[in-house]
């Protein structure tokens, strides 16, 4: 580390206790972490609000090297470095194909379901209105 630098605060959370397991999920990617989720604080200087993140393994591994890689040398050093990954490894950025048929089949079930709701609401409506003469 250079002199200087702003030191980024890291915490593993390895505990041997016995306590109830919470699911983590990384703030970059959505999966799920099962072992080992690391806490990464934003350092102080930098604008508010301070920010945090939960990083499964390789989306830590890229922060590193994102973070090393950067020519600035500001607090707000890690933040960007955030955002260059998050950008690169977000799953909803360049969603696959399989994400796309995903999403498309909830719209078309979305659309049945309520088609089906709306005809049976008229058909409710025709009996009332028939009942009626």
């Amino acid at each position: 580390m250079h002199r200087g630098e702003p030191i980024v605060a890291v915490r593993h959370d390895i505990s041997h206790k016995a306590k109830k397991r919470s699911v983590a999920y990384c703030s970059i990617c959505n999966n799920r972490i099962w072992f080992g989720p690391i806490r990464i604080r934003e350092p102080e200087g930098v604008p508010p609000p301070r920010l945090d993140w939960v990083l499964c393994k390789e989306c830590h591994g890229s922060l590193l090297y994102e973070v090393r890689r950067s020519p600035i040398r500001t607090p707000l050093r890690l933040r960007i470095a955030v955002g260059i990954v998050a950008a690169e490894r977000w799953p909803h950025g360049y969603p696959s194909k399989t994400q796309q048929f995903a999403s498309d089949r909830r719209l078309i079930l979305f659309m049945a379901l309520s088609f089906i709701v709306a005809m049976l609401l008229h058909l409710v409506l025709i009996v009332m209105v028939a009942g009626l003469h």
